[in-house]
């Protein structure tokens, strides 16, 4: 059914369907959206943990927040090794000549694995019902293994998955190849999110156990669909490893890609704006409803604003680099859009004003939508061919610990600021002008050293100071 779903989608006319202009002769849009499976379970695994289960330890299953922050918090742990494992990935030797898919089939075994067993930890975590008297260890010991093992999974399937769809794609359809993976990822939070929330409205146990193991099951069907014959068998490549040629090592590979034409400052690039960008994340919802009263459906909504913003970034960001536009440009534009849209954002306060708060919103998801598009495909295209899973697995380290890096900095720099002796300066507003205003100048910060990267490659010059 699945695979009939995805043909009829694929007969629709290319001027109906977004980034329909990524398919190609090799790479049919059926295949494409077949591929890009591995996002939809990504979307709906980032959704049940930062979400769903946010929401459901804390209120339902009375887990102390704490508990819940860390326990949330872990799967980042495994977003710098997504290099490493990028870097695996390329060098990986199998009797089948594969490198990607047995990558993704580990992952997607790790992340089928955490959900199977994170039900019944989060229900031994809560002590209620039939886990009362359990001792409170062995809750916090495999919730804590469920986790990991999911986020080990999300940082394996992503990063392997997108080098995947990088080898098959031609270089003049990557622009619309990465716009239509991350459509795809947003097509699973957003289902998956309302879908979630339907299932779980009347929550008791045995309805938790089915939610989650059934994103398990979802996991495993979509990632099979996903690899099903996307990955050529490949002769000499399985020759190879019988012929036990040395691999260089990851600190040898490292080495060389950062010696590339300025990899240091592009990746200073991503982990700036991605910075920028998420400090504010977590601390959206909560201005709305501290300085401009706006109810809790409505602060919910904001969500969705930011998706829009994000989805037409993402669709103009492919429009406009399949026909050439050098993707830094792109990026530095997505910044340059983040400064009037956190400045508005401040000034709805001012305005007291919730149209103008929510404009704001999806401006600066539309600027966030440029920027990962560009500093993405910008990853793509400047990866020597070896070492396409390295140079995707940088930048999803770098992105992925960014973005946690802000959200936990945006309460932290919230918080000190309300308790500090200027906290009420400006009233409820003030905390959040804080944050908001390094924001600003950690996106300047991206646009100076964005400029300085493309002087670089414009003179050539390949190995610029970083």
């Amino acid at each position: 059914m699945s695979k009939m779903a995805v043909n009829r989608i694929a007969t629709v006319g290319p001027r109906f369907l977004p980034f329909a202009e990524a398919a190609s002769e090799d790479l049919p849009l059926s295949r494409l959206l077949r591929l890009s499976m591995f996002q939809v379970s990504v979307g709906m695994a980032m959704v049940l943990l930062v979400g769903t289960l946010n929401r459901v330890m804390i209120v339902e299953l009375e887990v102390p927040a704490s508990i819940v922050g860390i326990m949330i918090s872990l799967p980042l742990l495994f977003a710098p090794f997504r290099a490493l494992i990028g870097f695996k990935s390329d060098t990986h030797k199998s009797a089948l000549g594969w490198r990607r898919v047995p990558y993704i089939w580990k992952g997607t075994l790790l992340q089928w694995g955490g959900f199977a067993i994170m039900p019944f930890a989060l229900i031994v975590l809560s002590g209620q019902e039939s886990a009362a008297g359990a001792p409170e260890w062995i809750g916090i010991l495999s919730a804590a293994v469920s986790f990991l093992l999911v986020g080990a999974g999300v940082h394996t399937v992503q990063t392997v998955g997108l080098a995947l769809a990088t080898d098959l794609a031609p270089r003049e359809d990557q622009p619309n190849v990465v716009g239509l993976m991350y459509v795809m990822l947003l097509v699973g939070m957003i289902v998956s999110a309302l879908l979630f929330g339907m299932w779980l409205e009347d929550f008791y146990h045995a309805k938790l156990i089915k939610v989650i193991q059934g994103a398990a099951v979802a996991t495993m069907v979509f990632n099979v669909i996903a690899l099903w014959k996307m990955e050529a068998r490949d002769r000499v490549r399985a020759r190879q490893r019988l012929d036990g040629d040395p691999e260089p090592s990851f600190r040898e590979a490292w080495g060389l890609f950062t010696r590339g034409p300025n990899a240091r400052r592009l990746l200073w690039v991503i982990g700036l704006g991605t910075l920028g960008f998420g400090l504010s994340d977590v601390l959206l919802e909560p201005f709305g409803g501290q300085v401009l009263d706006m109810s809790v459906a409505a602060t919910t909504k904001l969500t969705a604003a930011v998706a829009g913003g994000t989805l037409v970034g993402f669709a103009w960001a492919s429009r406009v680099l399949s026909r050439g536009y050098d993707p830094m440009a792109m990026a530095g534009w997505g910044a340059v859009v983040g400064l009037p849209a956190f400045a508005i954002i401040t000034f709805s306060a001012t305005l007291q004003s919730e149209p103008v708060f929510v404009f704001g919103t999806m401006m600066a998801g539309f600027g966030a939508g440029l920027f990962s598009h560009g500093t993405l495909t910008a990853t793509m295209r400047s990866a020597p061919k070896a070492q396409v899973g390295l140079a995707l697995g940088a930048w999803g380290a770098v992105q992925a610990t960014s973005a946690g890096a802000g959200i936990a900095l945006g309460g932290v720099f919230r918080d000190a600021v309300l308790h500090s002796p200027i906290g009420d300066l400006f009233g409820a507003a003030t905390p959040y002008f804080f944050v908001y205003a390094i924001e600003l100048a950690l996106l300047v910060a991206t646009i100076v050293v964005g400029y300085r990267l493309m002087l670089s490659r414009a003179f050539g010059i390949e190995n610029a100071p970083d």
